[in-house]
């Protein structure tokens, strides 16, 4: 297992294959469907260069927590922006599920990758978030964009920069 620390360099990205299991460290950004649309409305309320997004809505935090349970949403729901947000900038996205044409072309185009966090285990990936700030859009809660600051956020590598897919690998 491989341990990167945030933002990766473009050699880094491009050092990943498909398969390859990644423990994070570092700022991760999170949006959702309701942020990406105030996003593309608005424009982007970080830089969001050489940056990571974690499609994610943290369930309300327990005391003594820093977060809820922090598992990933189907990425599929932002595909219509996020061909955008790569050419933009963006390096990494990540979530759960399969990822359209476009957006495996825009991941090639723009030397990024796309990193998969295990669906189910949102409880366990909250333990990896070591700190948690509203950076914007506080009225949308669960879905505001917060910085997670995350020390070994266990993610696999879904689609690297050459296009490979880990969905159509496991079906060959």
């Amino acid at each position: 297992m491989k341990h990167y620390t945030l933002p990766l360099s473009l050699e880094q990205r491009r050092e990943l294959r498909v398969g390859e299991e990644i423990l994070l460290s570092g700022n991760i950004y999170t949006a959702r469907d309701a942020a990406h649309q105030k996003m593309m409305k608005e424009g982007y309320p970080f830089d969001i260069s050489g940056q990571a997004i974690y499609y994610v809505g943290p369930t309300p935090t327990k005391e003594g927590n820093v977060v809820g349970s922090a598992g990933p949403t189907t990425s599929g729901r932002m595909d219509w922006c996020t061909a955008r947000l790569l050419d933009d900038g963006l390096a990494i996205t990540i979530g759960k599920g399969r990822r359209s044409s476009e957006v495996k072309e825009a991941i090639k185009r723009n030397h990024a990758l796309y990193f998969i966090a295990i669906g189910g285990a949102g409880a366990l990936l909250s333990e990896k978030i070591k700190n948690v700030s509203c950076v914007a859009y506080p009225e949308l809660a669960s879905e505001a964009v917060y910085c997670f600051e995350v020390k070994d956020f266990p993610v696999f590598v879904g689609i690297d920069t050459e296009g490979n897919d880990i969905y159509e690998e496991e079906n060959r």
